[in-house]
């Protein structure tokens, strides 16, 4: 890889400048003033192992050595360890189509869904659109990118699956353009890497995967030496889900002693649901909670007798049952 120029107030990240590890000796393909603008082209969280023309046999092929790319990074000029980084989201536009799989041995009921599935939605209408799910089932469509992040003091290379203090695998699906997000900066220079597109996702991407789509995104970093934090902070663009939050919600409760197990069981009730009401197959209710549903701690002042609960927008059914 070589460096990208810096032309005007924005450089461009192509889609092939991408690294696999969060690690500080990584050089940087770009420098930037703080302040500057940088715009990114990124593949699918399967680093393009997965095409809108895919079968069930990129599912049974995806090699995990080669998903959760980032694209970077990006030196910022002036940016100290103990300063922050702030990224001010100012564009984030999907691609024209994206996936949804249940993987074997990945999410949430890993041990209840052996078997692999893939679903290859078309978008409409860009980052105001919606995707289908099924007849009668749309989902709307607000972007984000689950990885955001800059790289550790720690040496060594460092798994992109996880999140980490100086961001990583957020999955934070509030993220959205406008939003504001703060990052503690560990290493000189920040070292500003992103991607993991997302064209929807519900609070908790309990199958493991989203809508993941290609995405070319817009933003802005600024060094803060007036802000210190100790992990990742934000600011929402405005109210949370506004295009979601438009109709009632049907919610499943999990109850349980173990934290974990409550969330599983408030899972395993709504799928029960969207089978029984919908007249969805098993895997795809699953697939569905992981793209559309919000799990919210509901009660925890009774430690440790936690309840969990699935969050199901009414919203997204275009026909009432």
């Amino acid at each position: 890889m070589t460096d990208t120029p810096v032309t005007g107030r924005t450089i461009h990240v192509h889609r092939q400048q991408y690294h696999f590890a969060w690690d500080h000796s990584i050089a940087p393909i770009a420098r930037i003033q703080a302040g500057e603008t940088v715009s990114l082209d990124m593949l699918d969280a399967s680093c393009g192992q997965i095409t809108a023309e895919s079968t069930l046999d990129a599912i049974h092929n995806l090699k995990f050595e080669g998903v959760d790319q980032v694209n970077g990074p990006i030196y910022v000029e002036g940016a100290a360890p103990g300063d922050t980084l702030e990224v001010e989201f100012l564009d984030l536009q999907p691609g024209n189509w994206g996936w949804t799989a249940i993987i074997p041995g990945f999410g949430l009921l890993a041990d209840e869904f052996s078997e692999p599935h893939l679903k290859i939605w078309k978008l409409e209408g860009g980052a105001d659109g919606w995707a289908e799910f099924a007849p009668g089932i749309r989902i709307p469509i607000a972007p984000f990118c689950g990885e955001i992040g800059l790289a550790p003091a720690a040496d060594g290379a460092h798994s992109t699956i996880p999140p980490y203090r100086h961001g990583g695998n957020m999955d934070t699906r509030h993220i959205t353009r406008g939003a504001h997000l703060y990052l503690p900066v560990e290493v000189e220079g920040a070292l500003f890497s992103m991607g993991d597109g997302h064209a929807a996702q519900g609070d908790g991407e309990v199958c493991g995967t989203a809508i993941e789509v290609p995405m070319q995104a817009t933003v802005r970093l600024t060094v803060r030496k007036d802000l210190q934090v100790d992990e990742p902070q934000f600011l929402t663009a405005g109210p949370l889900t506004p295009r979601t939050n438009t109709a009632p919600y049907y919610a499943t409760d999990g109850i349980g002693p173990d934290l974990p197990e409550a969330v599983r069981k408030a899972v395993r009730h709504m799928i029960k649901h969207l089978q029984k009401t919908y007249g969805l197959s098993r895997a795809d209710a699953y697939m569905l909670c992981s793209v559309a549903v919000d799990l919210k701690l509901s009660e925890v002042v009774d430690m440790p007798h936690w309840l969990v609960s699935a969050f199901l927008p009414q919203s997204i059914f275009t026909s009432a049952k």
